[in-house]
């Protein structure tokens, strides 16, 4: 029987003080007697002396390097004993017994092994937030979407998603997963760096038959874009290149076909990043493939190690269906 004792909360932080003055108080508060640890990727800011000299029961992990988010996670979870790890961004309000109903679903269902609470938008608070929303999913191109987050449509929390449900992939900004699957499946995927990590790492997850899950019980506030903002031309690198990524290593039917319709479409919107004026973004989408052609032999390599399964998808197009059929939601 897993209790708030067997959680660790794990928090990463680079120059994030103001963050962290903003949102590691209602962490400490609503977290019972869970274990919290910052784990800071070489901040050359006062986050670590602040949070040290604040907060004495959480532990700080130091790294000697700006690991980003994969390896940043990869090696603190291996100094971390708790059997329960909460993945939480630093830019996020927690709510009271927030734990409550992520516990009462590890207890009850030993094939959960990741867990995502509703993600709401802490600037607006009766809508959901990009990052996550109401749990997420994948097209058959490798596009991610979630309930309550179509592309950047955003929907307003009318109880609509007040379920408890499986779903396909979880948030990187609150992320719950059994310590024991991580060390399974190898972690994250460094190669990464950051972005797309989770939903890899999901994926995975279910080529291994584990199970992600979606509770409505628990609800956090997440600003989004504190780390890396979305106009970030480096973010527009990293989430068309990982994208690819995942898409080679885990999927089961069809790669190289979808794969050429991706490369179509990630032209078509390089085009359109041009058109808005936003020459920087299109050469960022040229340089993810370039990556992606020189990682190819690498990446082949890892599919060749993973099991792959056949996935029933909710939408097989989403770029179909949101610019086509004007659709808005799942």
């Amino acid at each position: 029987m897993y209790t708030s004792n067997h959680i660790a909360i794990v928090i990463l932080n680079y120059n994030g003080l103001a963050l962290l003055k903003q949102f590691l108080p209602s962490v400490v508060a609503y977290s019972d007697k869970a274990k919290i640890y910052v784990v800071d990727n070489c901040s050359t800011d006062e986050s670590v002396a602040w949070v040290s000299s604040s907060f004495s029961d959480v532990v700080i992990i130091k790294h000697h390097d700006n690991f980003g988010y994969a390896k940043g996670y990869n090696e603190a979870l291996h100094l971390i004993a708790e059997p329960l790890v909460c993945l939480l961004n630093s830019d996020v309000e927690v709510t009271k017994n927030w734990l409550t109903p992520i516990l009462k679903l590890y207890n009850t269902s030993s094939e959960v092994a990741i867990i995502q609470p509703k993600i709401k938008d802490f600037k607006n608070k009766s809508y959901f937030e990009y990052a996550g929303a109401a749990g997420g999913f994948i097209d058959s191109l490798g596009y991610p979407y979630c309930r309550g987050r179509w592309f950047t449509n955003i929907e307003e929390d009318k109880g609509q998603y007040n379920d408890t449900s499986q779903i396909f992939w979880a948030s990187g900004a609150c992320f719950f997963i059994k310590q024991s699957v991580f060390e399974k499946l190898n972690g994250f995927d460094e190669d990464f760096f950051a972005h797309f990590e989770e939903i890899d790492l999901c994926w995975r997850a279910y080529n291994h038959d584990f199970k992600t899950v979606y509770t409505s019980l628990s609800e956090i506030y997440h600003v989004g874009g504190a780390t890396l903002a979305s106009y970030h031309p480096k973010k527009t690198f990293l989430n068309f290149r990982n994208s690819l990524f995942t898409l080679l290593k885990n999927e089961a039917s069809y790669v190289w076909a979808k794969l050429f319709m991706r490369m179509i479409l990630d032209g078509i919107a390089g085009l359109v990043f041009l058109a808005q004026l936003k020459p920087q973004h299109f050469v960022a989408i040229l340089k993810a493939h370039g990556s992606f052609y020189l990682q190819l032999n690498t990446c082949l390599k890892k599919r060749q190690q993973l099991p792959q399964q056949p996935l029933k998808r909710k939408i097989t197009s989403i770029v179909w269906s949101y610019y086509i059929l004007s659709r808005k939601k799942v």
